[in-house]
């Protein structure tokens, strides 16, 4: 589904992203880590067009994204949830959630969205004259996530959902990452927490000082004994 191949990215002069290669299927769950400053939200704000790229290919199932004016990227089936969450707080929960298919070709199918967001997460339904800005951390995570499925996505990108979070708030969180998975959703994200995140996703890659470090599914991960010293503590 999505393809990135020699993706070399940065902010100027400054080079974040050198040469990275990654492949998400449709229906994976596959997430990034590695750590602060490594290039995660570099690499997401590439896929979704809020950053220039230097060099190298991003292809959503045969369309060049990099070619693709960044209004328009949502329209190939790419829907970002934005570190922090970036929702407009003086609005309301339903609000938020009609910013998320503003497009014209998302409208006519806005009541049928705002219903299946509201199955996946009724809270979001009980909040839903709440202003967003009023509600708890996860529930602003809900409200994120739900918007960016208002678009109906083929590949749903969240950077650090956990980010901020109190720890008995990130396991709600990864519980909402698992429902999305269990509905067939392609998922890829970016992830600090990296005992929690492999036991989500099918594949990661672990991306270090903007390069692509290794990459395989949670299992070999988990079992790296790499992986274990450098982010597990084992």
């Amino acid at each position: 589904m999505l393809n990135v191949s020699g993706l070399n990215a940065g902010y100027g002069s400054f080079q974040a992203l050198f040469n990275i290669s990654i492949k998400v299927n449709a229906g994976e769950a596959v997430a990034v880590i590695g750590p602060n400053g490594a290039g995660k939200t570099t690499l997401m704000r590439a896929i979704s067009g809020l950053m220039p790229v230097k060099s190298g290919n991003i292809d959503m199932e045969g369309t060049e994204v990099t070619k693709t004016p960044p209004h328009d990227i949502v329209k190939l089936g790419i829907a970002h949830v934005p570190e922090h969450r970036r929702l407009f707080p003086r609005m309301s929960v339903e609000d938020n959630l009609r910013m998320g298919s503003y497009a014209p070709q998302f409208r006519a199918n806005f009541n049928k969205r705002l219903e299946f967001v509201y199955s996946l997460f009724p809270r979001m339904q009980e909040r839903r004259n709440q202003l967003a800005g009023t509600m708890s951390g996860g529930e602003q995570q809900m409200c994120a996530i739900g918007r960016a499925l208002m678009s109906d996505p083929k590949i749903l990108l969240m950077d650090e959902p956990s980010a901020g979070l109190a720890p008995v708030i990130v396991q709600q969180v990864f519980d909402l990452i698992k429902k999305i998975k269990n509905e067939g959703l392609t998922v890829l994200i970016v992830e600090q927490n990296v005992k929690q995140v492999l036991k989500v996703v099918d594949r990661a890659y672990i991306i270090e000082a903007g390069s692509l470090k290794m990459g395989g599914t949670s299992s070999e991960l988990l079992g790296s004994s790499e992986v274990q010293k450098a982010y597990l503590g084992m």
